[in-house]
């Protein structure tokens, strides 16, 4: 198609209408032109589509974080067109992902979200996210550009960040994924140097668009642009969501009055329609499928067990054998936390707690425990629902069944229902108790609610969310009742949320919560000792919560919350044969290290968790993955930690030296190293051999079990230079042997390796390297010197 044609037969208010968003998710269709509506959606671990409901649910793969634990391109360009799958089963085109921030402090609140502290690493896992994708056709638009790298006063801080460390850093990972052909980018709410990024000219216009010469769509992050004609002459292409916004009408108004050129006008509406070619939205065919169709559910398990990463494993006592009894411990063991907050939730059709995973184990007695409960918000309960959506005459428009008492529509109402009529949703189910007593409910959401059990009104509250941030609404506040149930008794629970007007964007959430009576928590934690003192093994499974890990905030700690390190320690002392599943998306601080027997790290690890942990814990699979960022044994620790702007801008004082750069130059050892991790088996590194193209490692598997080993390859000048760092991954693959077999990893090292951004372009830093072969950063095994 002929794009400058189709332009031209355009109106002005036609085209800045296309560059306004329609709806919460969606570009405005051109019927007359062939254009269909651009849908987009939140997902880099799923795909919401635009209704994002329990009653449409969505493959839960693993964290981003844990992707990147894989270091396996292959496995990740998999779960691209897995990715692509789901998206065209939900008419998206655009999907909103990867994130390609990097872990700059371990206090990053969205962190999960992201994969690495190293650039290089991110560049190429997002890289192969987004060519999996696309080959799909589905866009990409890798966020958030740039120097997003911490949530707090997202919306208003200016990164200071010397030009040097933003090359070399912060924009490396967005450069690769241009160089793998991304079809959009997100820009972030925070400003670089003063200038917010949705109308950053130099950033966006001539870094993105002219020096790397990409060609995509550039969407600003959610109600981002927040000006007219600065977002314009800046750079964005499309501001979201819409209608209602800085542009429409007041754009258009701006192109006549010769504030904003027509031909930049053009140059975005030719941006939009090349990517509604790329997705099949602009008259074709809908894009065909990439090879095969993928197993979701069995992805979503492979990628999970080969993320689980091994950090500590005494004896060894991992896989088990011949083990009759396990103590199963922790509220997270029983109710996993499978996926951090924010934009990267979804609803998966099904869960697979370390309980359900356990229990289907043959031959093997799983004696559960709770022993404390750090969560502070009550879990909806696990019983059908009915959602009914009443008008102002209280007439049901529409009914929708969901699989718990936790309903959430965000961006567009269910089938069938007005929301210009929409006055009331009211959420119900019937509900009978296992155990008597006092029981406890509760309400979470945004706006006016009643509560009430057999129609006696427990509660009649209006909740407020906290702040502007649109993150708020997804963890909202909540209420909390008691109520005495009996046991074999059915009640019918109802929640009446009163609704407000929508200006086009619909977000409604209504959550019922429930808690079963306690006996309290001393007896809970005798009660997990006891269990565990008289168990073969304890596995205590120990997580982060929503409230510590998720967009829109920070975190003010590494500590695990609650009681979980005082129950830990615990069962470490009634029984030495102790096993922690740490369940979250970045690192926490672990005291009781030394007491334990093995510590298994399993990230956020997606629908299929249980399933995962099982197949590790018991051998079946072996725990593949690599840390893609330094833990620190304490905050303390840490090298760079300040994730809180002053007056409103944050400096990165450290320039180059973040995650391991800044360990090695503090003299200060973490506990686990970038890119640590045992596996199952043993290996000899042998032989190494190459130049500055790529690198030769011969490795052997020394073990008794097939295995697989992530060869690392780092650079270092042989004549250190104090304005960089000691050294720096350079590159990596991933092999796997039979026992006493010997493989070859080929490890490609880019010309970026070996260059350094001057002020004024790139340049070879000449001079001799070492290419070390390792196993992770402070584990070096080979090397080979190079002249460059």
């Amino acid at each position: 198609m002929d794009f400058d044609d189709v332009i031209s037969g355009l109106d002005l208010r036609t085209k800045v209408r296309m560059l306004t968003g329609a709806s919460m998710w969606a570009l405005h269709p051109v019927p007359e032109i062939g254009l269909d509506r651009l849908v987009m959606s939140d997902g880099p671990i799923g795909v919401r589509g635009e209704r994002w409901s329990a009653a449409s649910p969505s493959i839960a793969l693993p964290s981003p974080t844990a992707m990147a634990a894989t270091w396996d391109v292959g496995l990740i360009r998999r779960v691209g067109r897995l990715l692509a799958q789901e998206a065209r089963r939900k008419g998206v085109h655009v999907l909103l992902a990867p994130t390609v921030n990097l872990h700059r402090s371990p206090l990053g609140g969205r962190h999960f979200e992201c994969f690495s502290e190293d650039p290089h690493l991110t560049g190429e896992v997002a890289a192969a996210y987004v060519e999996g994708v696309q080959e799909g056709g589905v866009a990409t638009t890798p966020k958030h550009f740039v120097a997003n790298d911490s949530e707090t006063e997202r919306f208003t801080v200016s990164v200071e960040v010397s030009a040097r460390a933003l090359r070399e850093l912060y924009l490396r990972p967005f450069e690769r994924v241009v160089q793998a052909g991304a079809w959009g980018v997100m820009t972030a709410y925070n400003a670089v140097g003063g200038v917010t990024m949705s109308e950053h000219a130099d950033l966006v216009h001539g870094v993105l668009k002219d020096e790397w010469g990409f060609d995509g769509l550039v969407v600003s992050d959610w109600t981002a642009v927040r000006t007219t004609e600065a977002a314009a002459l800046g750079g964005t292409d499309v501001a979201m969501p819409g209608p209602h916004g800085p542009w429409g009408d007041k754009l258009e108004e701006a192109v006549r009055a010769g504030r904003v050129p027509e031909s930049l006008i053009d140059d975005r509406v030719r941006r939009v329609l090349r990517l509604a070619e790329r997705t099949g939205a602009l008259g074709g065919p809908p894009p065909a499928a990439a090879g095969e169709v993928i197993d979701g559910v069995a992805l979503a398990r492979e990628v999970a067990a080969r993320s689980f990463t091994l950090l500590k494993n005494d004896g060894p006592l991992l896989p088990l054998s011949g083990v009759r009894s396990v103590a199963l411990i922790g509220s997270a063991a029983r109710e996993a936390r499978v996926m951090g907050g924010g934009s990267a939730q979804v609803f998966p059709a099904r869960v697979v707690s370390p309980l359900d995973g356990l229990r289907g184990r043959d031959g093997v007695e799983v004696r559960y425990a709770r022993g404390t409960d750090p969560r502070v918000r009550l879990s909806p309960l696990a019983v059908p629902a009915t959602a009914a959506f009443l008008d102002a005459g209280g007439r049901v428009l529409a009914e929708h069944p969901l699989p718990a008492t936790e309903g959430r529509w965000i961006g567009e109402t269910p089938p069938g229902v007005d929301a210009d009529r929409l006055a009331a949703v009211r959420l119900r189910a019937a509900y009978t108790p296992e155990t008597g007593g006092r029981h406890e409910l509760s309400v979470a959401g945004a706006g006016a609610y009643t509560l009430s059990v057999d129609g006696r009104v427990l509660l009649d509250e209006t909740l407020t969310p906290g702040g502007d941030d649109p993150a708020a609404l997804l963890s909202p506040p909540e209420r909390r009742v008691t109520a005495d149930l009996d046991a074999g008794v059915t009640y019918e629970l109802e929640v009446l949320h009163r609704t407000a007007g929508f200006r086009g964007m619909v977000f409604i959430v209504c959550v019922l919560g429930h808690a079963e009576p306690s006996p309290g928590e001393d007896e809970l934690f005798a009660e997990a000792v006891r269990v565990a003192a008289g168990s073969d093994v304890a596995v205590v499974v120990a997580a982060t919560t929503p409230e510590v890990e998720s967009e829109g905030f920070d975190r003010g700690d590494l500590v695990l919350p609650g009681r979980q390190d005082e129950l830990i320690a615990a069962v470490a002392a009634a029984n030495p044969r102790t096993v922690v599943v740490v369940n979250a998306g970045s690192p926490v601080e672990m005291p009781w290290l030394d007491s334990v027997a093995a510590v298994l790290l399993t990230w956020f690890p997606g629908q299929e968790a249980g399933a995962a942990l099982a197949d590790v814990l018991f051998g079946d699979a072996e725990p593949g993955g690599r840390l893609p960022t330094t833990w620190p044994a304490q905050l303390a620790d840490a090298p760079v930690v300040n994730v809180t702007p002053d007056r409103g801008v944050m400096v990165y004082e450290e320039g180059l030296f973040i995650g391991y750069r800044a360990w090695e130059r503090s003299g200060r050892a973490p506990a686990f190293w970038f890119g640590h991790g045992l596996g199952y088996t043993t290996w000899s590194y042998d032989s190494i051999s190459g130049g500055s193209g790529s690198v030769t490692v011969r490795v052997t598997n020394t073990g008794g079990r097939r295995g697989r080993e992530v060869v690392q390859v780092y650079a270092a000048p042989v004549t250190p230079d104090p304005g960089r760092p000691a050294r720096w991954l350079a590159g990596f693959a991933v092999v796997e042997a039979e026992p006493g077999q010997s493989v070859t990893a080929v490890v490609d090292v880019p010309d970026r390796t070996f260059e350094v951004w001057d002020g004024r372009g790139w340049r070879v830093a000449s001079g001799e390297y070492l290419l070390e072969a390792a196993r992770h950063y402070a584990d070096r095994r080979l090397s080979a010197t190079v002249k460059v």
